[in-house]
C-alpha cells in the first residue's frame, strides 16, 4: 500500500522523533512510505481561533490525494481533515467531492482499521499508561484500538489510567486564554498518571504530551512521555 505521512505542525517541529517512528514502524510491516515535501498545516489553528481556514483545504488536497491511505500521528488534526474539511467544501460541490475521496486515518486506525493489525511486531519492556486525548476519544472515537495495539506489545505491561477520559487541559489556544483552569487540569491529569506508577505515559498526540510532559519533567517525576508511534516502533 501506498502511503503517505502527514506528519502535522507540532510533530514536525517539535517532535520530528514520531514521524520518523511512524515511517520505520509502516516500512517494518512492508509499506511504502511517501513524505510530500510541500505539506503545510492543516489549518487547525485558523480554524480553532476563529479564522477561516478554507484556503487550507486545496493545498492539502493537491498534496496527498492519490494516495492509497494518508497517515496522521495526531488524532487532532486527522479529525480536522475529516470532521472540519467537509463542512468548510459544502458549497463547492467539486471540492467537497475531492475531500471526500481522501483515506485519512489516525495512526491506530490504518493499523488496526486498513492494514488488520494489532501486533506489530513491538517490544517496550516498561509500565506504560495511555491518556485518550479529547480528539482521539470523542472526535475520532477511536476507541480500544490504541491500548489493543499496546496490549499485544511484547515487554509492555499497560497499566489503567484513572479518570482517562478527563482532558488534560491542553486544547491548543484553550491553555493560552484559560491559563489557570489549564494548570488545575494538568495538575488533575498528573497526580492521576502518578498514582498509576507507570514509567510512561503514551498518547495519540504530542500536543498533550507536551503539555503533560512539561509537568512531569518540571516536578522531576522521572515519568517519560512517548506517542504510540514511538512504542510500536521499538524493538
Amino acid at each position: 500500500m501506498r502511503i503517505a505521512l502527514f506528519v502535522t505542525c507540532v510533530n514536525d517541529t517539535l517532535f520530528p522523533g514520531t514521524g520518523k517512528a511512524v515511517v520505520r514502524l509502516l516500512r517494518r510491516l512492508g509499506h511504502t512510505v511517501d513524505f510530500p515535501l510541500q505539506q503545510t498545516c492543516c489549518g487547525q489553528m485558523h480554524h480553532n481561533t476563529g479564522y477561516k481556514a478554507l484556503p487550507m483545504v486545496g493545498p492539502f488536497l493537491d498534496t496527498f490525494e492519490g494516495y492509497d491511505a494518508v497517515v496522521v500521528p495526531s488524532a487532532s488534526c486527522a479529525a480536522m481533515v475529516r470532521e472540519v474539511y467537509p463542512r468548510l467544501a459544502a458549497g463547492d460541490p467539486a471540492l467537497a467531492a475531492r475531500v471526500a475521496a481522501l483515506r485519512v486515518h489516525e495512526l491506530s486506525e490504518l493499523l488496526v482499521d486498513v492494514l488488520g493489525v494489532t501486533d506489530v511486531g513491538a517490544y517496550f519492556p516498561h509500565t506504560v499508561t495511555y491518556h485518550p486525548t479529547c480528539h482521539s476519544l470523542r472526535g475520532l472515537r477511536v476507541g480500544s484500538r490504541p491500548t489493543d495495539l499496546l496490549r499485544a506489545v511484547r515487554g509492555l505491561t499497560l497499566v489503567d489510567l484513572p479518570a482517562a477520559d478527563e482532558c488534560c487541559g491542553f486544547g491548543g489556544t484553550f491553555a493560552v486564554k484559560n491559563p489557570a483552569v489549564s494548570a488545575a487540569m494538568c495538575a488533575d491529569k498528573i497526580g492521576h498518571v502518578l498514582n498509576t506508577g507507570a514509567e510512561v505515559l503514551c498518547a495519540a498526540d504530542n500536543s498533550c504530551l507536551m503539555h503533560l510532559g512539561g509537568s512531569l519533567t518540571r516536578q522531576r517525576t522521572g515519568v517519560r512521555v512517548l506517542h504510540l508511534a514511538e512504542i510500536l516502533a521499538a524493538t
